[in-house]
Formats: C-alpha cells, structure tokens, sequence
C-alpha cells in the first residue's frame, strides 16, 4: 500500500508545464519534482490549497491510496 502522486497526470489533462505550475503555486521547480516522484515526507495544507487552485482540482485527483 502506497500514496500515490498524480501532478504529472493532472498537468497532462491541464497541458501545462511543471515549471508553469512551480510558478503559479510558488514553489521552486525542484520542490515541485520532489513532490511529483513522491519523495516528500509531508505537504503543506497550503500548497495543496495551491495546487487545487492551479490545476482546478481536488486533493483526492492529486493523491491517491493504493
């Protein structure tokens, strides 16, 4: 059982880039990389909250229990 991150996903149906997204969120491209492959221990209510809002989606369409 894993958490599994779908930015990369959510930006594809967005067409939008990563570094377009780490600057609408504000966040540096590298700490929007650590997020994407999973490697972060935690996220901030307020990135997610920013996330949602950049891509137009909800949490649950960003992560995802298996």
């Amino acid at each position: 059982m894993a958490i599994i991150v779908n930015i990369d996903v959510m930006l594809a149906r967005r067409k939008m880039s990563s570094l377009e997204l780490a600057e609408k969120i504000g966040i540096t491209p590298s700490n929007l990389s650590i997020l994407k492959t999973g490697k972060a221990k935690a996220i901030r209510i307020s990135t997610m909250d920013a996330l949602c809002r950049a891509l137009d989606c909800q949490p649950g369409d960003i992560l995802e229990f298996r």
